[in-house]
Formats: structure tokens, sequence, C-alpha cells
């Protein structure tokens, strides 16, 4: 299950072999979305475990504070969209009580504190864990910095209240970027913390059912898709929701990357590109590009899927040897195939873009909804959902 802030999806899937067994949709309710999950549980008939995935309330919210801007903040900053998180702010240097004050206004769900190579300087991981520690704010703190002096900086944290966890450096020797330990470290606040204090549902029952963020879920599954398709060459998933337009590439490694390393697979956020609750900010962002917005909500999702490619691209990916082009969100979903897949091919004769566009990509959509059911799978079921994503690609 995947409770959006719009709605609440279901998938059943046999994991003895990876057949989808059927679907649903229902509003997400207000109040306490477990009305909106039991309602789909109950529609769906004897099942077995439940595995949960969430974007209501507005997601996760991060804030990164790292070392300097060109290096490890921007480093950092990758890691937290591949983990699932809208950057809400980021900072870099030794912050100041004013500096300090710019993050907090942001309203991060979870700061990602950076800084240093392992066994380089550790000064200013040190001197911005006291700053955070030492400003009343009981925000969740992950610390993935310099390896030396990564526990100081935690125990200097709890030691004022503040809950923190340390992880892997995301950026161990310049030009090598390690993302997941500190994306498992900021999954295990999103849900040891966050989930709970959206206040989405009384009592504890939807915190224990929910597993990881949604956009988590999905880039595990885009992830093992990149893997099904590999023949294919690099992968292409637009998910364009009500509130926000998420773009995922997949690129097959080629050795190289700058002095923050490369993300071969990784995940950019759009937050004023929605089709219902940012369809304002389509029509403002299109205007700035040029780009036309059609009638309808296709229209709409036809240019938010355009303005955030052209955006992923320009944040350093190289798409021209995409071989798979995926459109997911409710609006391609709900859409006949050819509409949705009609929707999408602005995205590859964007000539204006300033990007360099795919060759000859095929495009599909994700209408029964498997991108996420596979990453919430993806751990304690991995056959099963590589065989829901081979029939997905097979069907496709």
């Amino acid at each position: 299950m995947d409770v959006g802030s719009t709605d609440t999806k279901l998938a059943v899937v046999d994991v003895s072999d990876g057949t989808l067994v059927r679907t649903g949709t229902h509003p997400t309710t207000g109040g306490d979305v477990l009305h909106g999950v039991d309602a789909l549980l109950t529609d769906a008939g004897p099942v077995g475990d439940v595995y949960c995935c969430s974007s209501a309330g507005g997601g996760l919210r991060l804030a990164v504070i790292g070392y300097e801007a060109l290096v490890s903040a921007d480093a950092a900053h990758r890691v937290a969209l591949s983990a699932g998180a809208r950057v809400v702010h980021v900072a870099a240097g030794p912050q100041d009580p004013a500096g300090i004050r710019g993050v907090r206004a942001a309203r991060p769900d979870v700061v990602l504190l950076v800084g240093g190579t392992d066994g380089g300087d550790g000064d200013v991981l040190l001197h911005n864990a006291r700053r955070v520690a030492a400003a009343r704010w009981r925000v969740p703190v992950v610390v993935a910095g310099n390896s030396d002096v990564r526990d100081a900086a935690v125990d200097t944290l709890t030691g004022r209240g503040v809950p923190a966890v340390g992880a892997g450096n995301v950026l161990p020797r310049i030009g090598v970027l390690e993302p997941a330990s500190a994306r498992a470290a900021i999954r295990e606040m999103f849900l040891r913390h966050v989930i709970g204090g959206k206040h989405l549902s009384r009592g504890t029952r939807f915190p224990r059912l929910v597993r990881m963020a949604t956009p988590d879920a999905v880039l595990t599954g885009v992830s093992l898709l990149a893997d099904t398709a590999a023949a294919d060459g690099d992968l292409l998933v637009v998910d364009v929701g009500g509130a926000t337009t998420d773009v995922y590439s997949c690129l097959v490694p080629d050795g190289g990357g700058g002095v923050a390393g490369t993300l071969w697979r990784a995940r950019t956020v759009e937050g004023d590109l929605g089709v219902r609750w940012n369809v304002d900010g389509v029509h403002a962002a299109a205007a700035r590009e040029h780009v036309t917005v059609a009638g309808g909500d296709l229209g709409v999702a036809a240019a938010a899927a355009v303005i955030g490619v052209r955006r992923h691209a320009r944040s350093g990916r190289d798409l021209r040897n995409v071989g798979v082009v995926v459109a997911s969100g409710g609006v391609f979903r709900h859409a006949a195939p050819a509409a949705a897949r009609a929707a999408v091919a602005p995205v590859l004769h964007d000539h204006a873009g300033g990007w360099a566009l795919p060759r000859a990509p095929r495009v599909t959509v994700d209408d029964r909804y498997v991108l996420a059911p596979a990453g919430l799978l993806a751990a304690e079921h991995p056959a099963a959902a590589a065989a829901l994503l081979r029939g997905y690609l097979h069907s496709g």
C-alpha cells in the first residue's frame, strides 16, 4: 500500500511468483489515514503481510548542512533526494546562529549533517553539530560525514537531547559517492520520528505499518526495473503527482564522475509541479520555460513532465542513452494508454530544453502501479519483486 496525500493505492501480489492479483485506489481520508487503508483492505479480502509506504502529510522534508557547497553539500543533496526526501534547505560551511535559524525556518523533518572526507577536516562537522545541539531544537539528525569525528558529533547531539544517528560518510574520498548507509539512516529516522509526528493517524498502528517513504520505495523499484531492462540501456521514470513531479534516472556506470562522485541511480523532486495542489506552479514554470500547457489534467501533466525532465537533465544527468521511459502517477495511470504515452512524447522531442535527447526510447506507463510495490517487496521477496517488474515490462 502507498498512502499519498491525495490517494491511497493498494496492490495485492502473490509473493510465490510475483503475480499481481488485484489493485485498488481510495481517497486518502482526512483525520485518520487508516480509514482509507482499512477500506481498501476490506475490499481486498484476506491477505498476508501488509507492506506500506507513505508520502502523506507532505512526505519527508530534509535539510542538508555540509562542509562546502561544491563538494560535500552537493553530494549530500543528491543522497537526500535518492532517499526519498524533499530537500527544503542546503547550507554549507561553519554555521552561525543565523545560519541555524535559516535551517530551522525551512521546517525540515530530518537534518543530514555531513562534512569532510574520511581522515580529512573534522572541525566543521563538529562545529555544526555543536550549533545544532545548542539550538534547543529537537529535529532528528543523521550524521554522515568524516568517520574520524562522526561518533563525537553524534554524542554532542544526543547529549543535548537531539535524536541523532551516525551513518557512513557520503563522500569518504574525493570523487567517491556512497549513499547507501546515509539513505538507510534517513529511512530509519523517517520511520522512527517523522511518520508518527505528522499525526496522520491516532495510535501506533500506522507508524508500525509504514516501512519507507514512497519515493524511497519507488527508487528501489526503479533500480530493480533498471536491472531487468539492462539490455535496453539507461532508464528514465517520470512520476507526476498531485503535489510534486519526481524524475528518476538509472544510468549504466561508465567509470566517470566529478569530485562529488556520481549517483548512477538518482532522483530529483520538483515541489512546484503537480496536477492538483501545484497546478499554478506548472503554469508559472511553463511560462518561464516557454512550454505550452494544453487543456485538462493530461496537458498539465505533459508540461510538468517536460519541465521536470529538463531540470533533472540540467542537474548533470546524461540521458542520451535512455532506452526505456516510464510514465507514472495517477494522471497517467487513469488515462487511456495511448493518451498517456502521447502526453509523455513531448519529453522525447524537447529540442528547446538544452539537454541531449535520448535516441529512440520505448515508452510505457505504470498503469498497474507496480514500481512502489516492487520496491516494498525487494528486501524480503526479491524474486517476487523482480518477477512483478518483468511481467510489467513484457506487458508494457
